[in-house]
C-alpha cells in the first residue's frame, strides 16, 4: 500500500455537509434518460412514444457502435421523447407502472471472477453500465476495443459535496466486491482502490478488499480527485489507456452482476447552504427519477441554484429535472446578486476570503460559510502570479498551461500535461482566481480540440 500527503490545494468551508445517514426518497412517478449526457454517443431510438417498457429494456442504442444500448430505468410507458435543436434527442420520459424486468446473466462471485473479458464487456454494453467506467485521457466513456494499462477506483471525495462511498456501501458489500472482480477481467495490470488516509472509521470492505492495490491520499481538495491519484501513482503519456471508476458506480455495477437485473436506486448525497437541515444527508433515490419530488419538501425558499455534483466543477440542473446517470450528488446554493458598494473598503467581519484579505479570515478559522453563486467581481484580463500553483498538486504549471490552450497551441498543452486533467481539477483554480477566469472551461476546450486533432 502507498500512502501520499498532499499539501497544496484548500477545502472550501462550504455550509451544509450531508450527514453519514441514508433516508428513503419519494417514489418517482417518472423517470428519464437524457441521451445527451453519453458524450460521443449519436442515439437511435429503440422505443417510441406510447411503448411499454420494462426496467432494463432497451431505450436507445449507439449509432457507431450499435452494441452499446442505454436501457430504461423503470417499467412503465414511454410518455415523452423530447427533441433540441437538429433533432437531437434531449430526453425519454416513463410514467412508472408496473414491475417487469428484463432479466439478465446472474453470477455468483466466483463466476464473475471466472468470466472471459469480452463475455464481460458484452453486458456492460447491453446494459449500458459501460457508461459508469470512464478512459483517460478526455474522460469519455471506456473504449471496449481499448485495454487499459490499469484501473482506478476511486473512493474518497475531497470536494463539497459528493456521495461518500462509505455511506453508499452500507449493504451493499458483495456488489463492491463482485464490482472489484469484474474489473480485474478487464485489465492485466492492477485495479487501484484509493482510499482516504488518516481514517480509521472506514469499512473493512475498503481497507481489505481483496484484488486491489489500495493506496491513501492526505490533504485538502483536491487531494481526491482521479488525476492526483494517477499523476502520482501511473502518469499518463501519450498513447497511455488508464479506466476510472467511481466507487459508487462500481456498486452498479456489482449489484447488476449479481442480480442480473439493471439496479433501480441510486445513493446520492444532498448538501449545501440551500438545503434544510434535516435534509442534508444521503438519499436512496430512484435512478433517473424525478428530482421535484424530493426538491419540494427539502430546499429551503428563495431563488437557488441546484448543482449536480460539487460546488467547484459541477453543472446546473433545473430543480424540476431527473437525477443524472452518473449522479456524484447534489449541492444547493444561493443565487446570489448582492452589490457591496466600495466592497473592498469593508473589513470584512462576514465575509470569507481565501486569502486573508478580510478580518473573518483572522477571526473566524473554523466557521462554515453559506457561500453563493456571487463571483464579488467582473471578469478582467489575467496576469501571470503563480496563484493557481498553490491549489494544484502536480508538477503542472497552470498559467502556461492555460495560455497554450488559449493560443491553440496543442503540442505545447500536452507537453504541459493537459492529459493528465480534468476541467474539475482546476475548480480550485477558477474559485481563487482574482481575474474572474473560467480555468476549467478553457481546459475543457483544450482536451476537446486536442481530441479532435488526434495526439
Amino acid at each position: 500500500m502507498a500512502s501520499f500527503k498532499i499539501d497544496k490545494g484548500m477545502d472550501i468551508p462550504l455550509a451544509g455537509a450531508p450527514r453519514p445517514e441514508i433516508a428513503d426518497a419519494t417514489h418517482a412517478e417518472r423517470v428519464a434518460i437524457c441521451p445527451t449526457e453519453f458524450a460521443g454517443v449519436k442515439p437511435r431510438l429503440m422505443a417510441k412514444e406510447g411503448d411499454r417498457v420494462a426496467r432494463g429494456a432497451p431505450l436507445f442504442h449507439d449509432k457507431k457502435n450499435p452494441a452499446f444500448q442505454v436501457c430504461a430505468p423503470a417499467s412503465g410507458t414511454v410518455v415523452a421523447v423530447e427533441y433540441g435543436a437538429r433533432r437531437v434527442i434531449q430526453r425519454i420520459e416513463i410514467e412508472v407502472d408496473g414491475d417487469e424486468r428484463e432479466a439478465f446473466p446472474a453470477h455468483e462471485l466466483h463466476q464473475i471472477s471466472a468470466l472471459a473479458r469480452q463475455d464481460l464487456l458484452d453486458l456492460l454494453l447491453k446494459s449500458g453500465l459501460l457508461a459508469l467506467v470512464r478512459q483517460r485521457p478526455f474522460g469519455k466513456m471506456a473504449d471496449p476495443e481499448s485495454k487499459p494499462k490499469s484501473i482506478f477506483v476511486n473512493g474518497m471525495a475531497s470536494a463539497p459535496f459528493r456521495t461518500r462511498l462509505e455511506v453508499a456501501v452500507q449493504g451493499q458489500e458483495a456488489a463492491f466486491q463482485a464490482g472489484l472482480c469484474a474489473l480485474k477481467r478487464l485489465t492485466d495490470g492492477p485495479v487501484r482502490l484509493i482510499l482516504p488516509g488518516g481514517r480509521d472509521d472506514l469499512p473493512k470492505v475498503l481497507t481489505q478488499a481483496p484484488g486491489a492495490d489500495l493506496h491513501t491520499f492526505q490533504g485538502p481538495h483536491p487531494a481526491g480527485n482521479t488525476s492526483v491519484h494517477i499523476h502520482h501513482l501511473d502518469p499518463v503519456l501519450p498513447g497511455d489507456v488508464v479506466w476510472t471508476i467511481d466507487g459508487v458506480d462500481l456498486l452498479v455495477i456489482g449489484q447488476f452482476l449479481l442480480e442480473g437485473l439493471l439496479p433501480e436506486h441510486r445513493i446520492v448525497a444532498l448538501g449545501g447552504p440551500g438545503v434544510k437541515d434535516v435534509a442534508q444527508k444521503h438519499f436512496r433515490m430512484h435512478a433517473g427519477g424525478s428530482l421535484r419530488p424530493l426538491f419540494d419538501h427539502a430546499l429551503k425558499e428563495g431563488e437557488l441554484r441546484v448543482v449536480s455534483g460539487d460546488a467547484l466543477s459541477g453543472a446546473p440542473v433545473p430543480a424540476d429535472g431527473y437525477l443524472p446517470f452518473r449522479a456524484p450528488g447534489f449541492t444547493v446554493l444561493s443565487e446570489d446578486r448582492t452589490r457591496r458598494f466600495i466592497g473592498w473598503l469593508d473589513p470584512g467581519k462576514d465575509l470569507f476570503s481565501h486569502s486573508r484579505t478580510f478580518l473573518s479570515s483572522w477571526l473566524s478559522n473554523h466557521r462554515k460559510w453559506a457561500l453563493g453563486t456571487n463571483e464579488n467581481g467582473g471578469h478582467r484580463a489575467m496576469v501571470l502570479t503563480g496563484l493557481y500553483d498553490r491549489y494544484m498538486p502536480m508538477q503542472i504549471m497552470v498559467d502556461y498551461l492555460v495560455r497554450a490552450v488559449l493560443a491553440n497551441d496543442t503540442d505545447e498543452a500536452i507537453k504541459h500535461g493537459i492529459l493528465e486533467t480534468l476541467p474539475e481539477d482546476f475548480g480550485l483554480c477558477t474559485f481563487v482566481c482574482p481575474s474572474k477566469t473560467d480555468v476549467g472551461g478553457i481546459i475543457g476546450r483544450g482536451l476537446e480540440m486536442i481530441e479532435k486533432e488526434g495526439i
